[in-house]
């Protein structure tokens, strides 16, 4: 099980920066174990974000992405309050999504 997916969202000058910390192992199922045995693969595949329900980013990743990785975005318009929606679904079916308000 996943920890929460930490956002910070900021609106300044009618333009909104999005800062994601995503919580994932993502192995790349290439990569050994202590006991010399291959990691299975386990990444997340899908990634969204939406602004008061409407879709500002969408991502589609592989296995070439680090461990817990941080990702940023900006989209014009968002104002204090307004509420942010991050979703992701990973290779093996495990999905999550939080929520923050923009400050």
């Amino acid at each position: 099980m996943s920890l929460p997916t930490r956002i910070r969202a900021e609106a300044q000058g009618g333009q909104t920066t999005v800062r994601l910390l995503l919580s994932h192992a993502m192995e790349n199922g290439r990569r050994k174990d202590e006991a010399g045995q291959i990691a299975p693969a386990w990444f997340i595949q899908h990634l969204r974000a939406s602004w008061n329900g409407k879709l500002v980013l969408s991502a589609y990743w592989g296995t070439a992405v680090s461990k817990n990785p941080f990702v940023q975005f900006s989209f014009q318009g968002g104002q204090a309050g307004d509420k942010i929606a991050v979703s992701w679904v990973d290779n093996l079916g495990e999905q999550r999504t939080d929520e923050a308000l923009i400050a």
